[in-house]
């Protein structure tokens, strides 16, 4: 959610810098871009509305500069116009910030006694101001940004440059990301990695609290107290073509193709009951388990608990984040917390996971992103590996944290005697070879299932157990690259009042991957094609009920979310691909939601 870039260096290609690593964070989604620079002394301004093609327009790239900071943002506190576009400045200061300040309205007054009249509606000018104030109180900027810390309550990662120090950029971040990176020519802040790979690929992570002094000669950290600090210098193992589309249309069409190759990858580090144990073993002291996540990372959860409880006998909570944090719970020492997030910066993810904390229950993150904050702080980390995931809608990154679940479930099933040794190698065994089930799957086309569902106003999506989870990821990915209302429901749960809402073609998606729940959910199939229905079924069996039936291999039952999920990706990718979609950037959707 939002993109910072910061540069400061001996080139004077700033402009140039900025603007690129904007471009390389626009899948964090953003609706207005801005950027700030030094130019003869003057530290210069340009925002718009809109894309940052809109940003480039009125950008003149002949003009030197060797430092700047600059922003994509999106919109939360105000409207998304020119005026709440970062960069904010006040007197000598200006700012760029990611997050949300809580206590925006008490200050908003305490400025006014003060006769400053704040121009925009963001709650992030307020920073500005403070720092502005604070620098003329001290003259001096370090002690002006521990004072502004100390009054902003919230979430926030910020840049800074002052019209008096021309050869520094100062940052600070709390709960909201922010990295740092150096080579021999500059110094770099960035929100994510991608800003800054086409000048280096090692960083350094901005703690908590922590304030970073770029020059382009070097960076110093200090912590709380002011104490300078070292960094563990990271790399990042992946490379520009990484974020780069290749051949595809699309990022998410790309990363759907991946899914594949990360299944094999991740395989690897488990396909025995050596590696297993070396990997998993901590997880059999555990007599019960809640998983809380936002979003896909939810409905993740959701397909591991019929999993674990069915096939580990396990009994298992699933919350959403947003609400777990502000509920009681009833977790004790014989409980595990799992926390599943692709960025691990969610960010009620991550107050969910500091109020488990204090009561000392075990903590396992699954996580995409190395070093994130759910990463540092949980007890325990599992990293998913998918590599940099582009589209804002989660495909590839759905996928491996699924198969991480997959593969907790099989090793405690067989730990609780439930799952055999033969059965456990047999599973590993598939695991490996879904690649082959992916490829017929990939080389299908959907385009003509899209063309039957593109035009509806609303779709429904049906499963029972299992399935219901499947077909919860299925309606979020239609709804969200689509813009198609879409509801997923109990297959059973349809007739007790919604079934009302059924009319003459309206589309039913409906998953059948067990067979113990198949007449049942087939019955459900034939109440909504009794009401006019066109009836789409995803299933391991042929469905003479449906009006399209879609094959899916018949493996372990366990494994077959896996396929059905990547059949409903591709439908939407189809779907969204011929209504005109912007499909990597959802409008009003962002890939790293860090507020709350």
């Amino acid at each position: 959610m939002c993109g910072i870039v910061g540069y400061i260096g001996k080139e004077k290609n700033a402009l140039n810098i900025l603007i690129n690593g904007l471009k390389a964070l626009e899948y964090r989604g953003y609706d207005s871009a801005g950027i700030a620079y030094f130019n003869k002394n003057k530290i210069i301004t340009i925002k718009e509305k809109g894309k940052i093609e809109e940003l480039e327009k009125i950008i003149d790239y002949s003009i030197e500069s060797n430092i700047g900071i600059a922003h994509t943002r999106w919109a939360t506190c105000g409207d998304a116009t020119k005026i709440n576009a970062h960069p904010h400045s006040c007197g000598k200061i200006t700012i760029v910030h990611n997050g949300i300040i809580e206590n925006y309205d008490d200050l908003k007054e305490q400025v006014k006694k003060d006769n400053y009249k704040l121009i925009s509606e963001t709650d992030s000018e307020i920073i500005a101001v403070l720092l502005n104030k604070y620098y003329e109180e001290y003259n001096d900027i370090i002690k002006a940004i521990v004072k502004t810390k100390q009054i902003i309550k919230g979430s926030y990662a910020i840049a800074i440059i002052c019209a008096d120090i021309q050869d520094k950029i100062y940052a600070i971040r709390k709960d909201s990301p922010l990295i740092v990176a150096k080579n021999e020519n500059a110094s770099f802040i960035a929100s994510d990695v991608p800003a800054i790979l086409n000048y280096t690929n090692k960083y350094m992570i901005l703690n908590e609290n922590e304030i970073a002094i770029l020059t382009n000669e070097n960076i110093v950290f200090l912590n709380d107290s002011l104490q300078p600090i070292k960094k563990k210098i990271l790399t990042f193992e992946g490379n520009t073509i990484d974020a780069q589309k290749g051949h595809f249309k699309h990022f998410m069409l790309k990363e759907i193709f991946e899914e594949k190759d990360i299944i094999k990858n991740l395989i690897k580090k488990y396909n025995t009951i050596e590696k297993l144990e070396k990997k998993l073993g901590f997880l059999t002291k555990y007599d019960n388990i809640t998983i809380i996540g936002c979003g896909s990372a939810y409905h993740v959860g959701i397909i591991a608990k019929y999993l674990l409880e069915e096939y580990a006998n396990i009994p298992v909570n699933v919350e959403i984040a947003s609400e777990f944090r502000y509920k009681n719970n009833f977790l004790n020492k014989k409980s595990l917390a799992i926390f599943i997030s692709q960025s691990g910066e969610t960010a009620d993810t991550l107050a969910s996971l500091r109020k488990i904390k204090i009561k000392s229950v075990d903590t396992l993150g699954i996580i995409n992103v190395q070093e994130s904050s759910i990463a540092r702080e949980a007890d325990k980390v599992i990293y998913t590996e998918a590599g940099p995931e582009i589209a804002v809608a989660t495909t590839k990154a759905f996928i491996a944290q699924l198969i991480i679940m997959i593969l907790i479930t099989i090793y405690l099933g067989y730990k609780n005697n439930i799952i055999t040794r033969d059965l456990l190698i047999e599973l590993l065994t598939n695991i490996n070879n879904l690649d082959k089930y992916l490829n017929q799957i990939l080389n299908n086309s959907y385009k003509e299932i899209a063309k039957k569902i593109y035009q509806a106003q609303n779709i429904f999506f049906l499963g029972r157990n299992i399935d219901y989870g499947i077909a919860l990821e299925g309606s979020l990915k239609l709804k969200e690259i689509s813009y198609i209302h879409s509801e997923a429901y109990p297959a059973g749960e349809l007739k007790h009042g919604t079934i009302s809402l059924i009319e003459e073609n309206m589309p039913v998606i409906s998953i059948i991957t067990k067979d113990n729940i198949f007449d049942k959910t087939i019955s459900n199939i034939k109440e909504t094609k009794a009401r006019g229905s066109f009836n789409i079924v995803i299933s391991n069996k042929e469905v003479n009920d449906s009006d399209v039936n879609i094959l899916i291999p018949n493996i372990n039952s366990i494994l077959q979310p896996i396929l059905a999920i990547v059949i409903l990706q591709i439908i939407s990718y189809e779907t969204a691909n011929l209504k005109g979609c912007d499909i990597d950037k959802p409008r009003n959707l962002a890939k790293s939601v860090t507020v709350e």
